[in-house]
């Protein structure tokens, strides 16, 4: 049981990296170095790492003996007047998170499949990356979800308040400071979305 809480924190953490990166990179190729400058273009977990989303949720989680963890890292800095186009550059920063997402889980399934094809190599360490890789698919399919929401401050909210007037937007993203509301809000259903999701992973696998 500690060896499986273990790879999902490190999986937890790996993904949150990649997605905070994956944003802050966008960001840095369309003409904005703020994250550069910050440290965030890096693997580096500690400069990536909230307080409430990657230590705090994580654990309360854990405690709660949920079948899997999810969490998020500090918001990226931008400053959208070094972009090159702010209007359609602030909407392919906030579709690198959910990207990243799908992409970690459209590789972990790849990876999966390749050991199921050496059945030699699914014992020891092949084992226990199938294991990770398993972790990986589901974790980022759920943080994929999870992510679209439209509840601030989830990348759902940031989305759609993309395509909203200024004043409604301003109102809708106000609600970010009820963040103990949105955490309350996953946990109610995130017993619904895991089941789905791991359905979804093993019937795709």
């Amino acid at each position: 049981m500690l060896s499986i809480v273990f790879v999902q924190i490190i999986a937890l953490i790996f993904s949150i990296v990649i997605r905070e990166m994956a944003q802050g990179f966008i960001s840095y190729v369309r003409g904005d170095d703020t994250a550069k400058m910050a440290g965030r273009l890096t693997l580096n977990p500690m400069v990536h790492l909230d307080l409430l989303g990657s230590v705090i949720l994580p654990t309360v989680l854990l405690l709660a003996k949920f079948p899997l963890i999810i969490g998020w890292g500090k918001p990226v800095p931008v400053n959208c007047k070094n972009l090159k186009n702010p209007k359609l550059d602030v909407l392919l920063i906030l579709l690198a998170g959910p990207i990243s997402s799908m992409l970690l889980a459209v590789f972990s399934g790849i990876g999966i499949r390749l050991i199921k094809m050496f059945p030699s190599f699914q014992s020891g360490l092949g084992g226990s990356i199938g294991i990770f890789l398993y972790i990986m698919l589901g974790l980022n399919t759920l943080l994929l979800i999870v992510n679209l929401l439209p509840v601030p401050p989830l990348d759902g909210s940031k989305i759609i308040a993309y395509f909203l007037p200024e004043k409604v937007a301003e109102g809708y993203l106000g609600l970010n400071r009820y963040v103990c509301c949105t955490i309350l809000f996953l946990l109610v259903l995130f017993v619904p979305i895991n089941k789905f999701v791991w359905d979804f992973a093993n019937a795709a696998l």
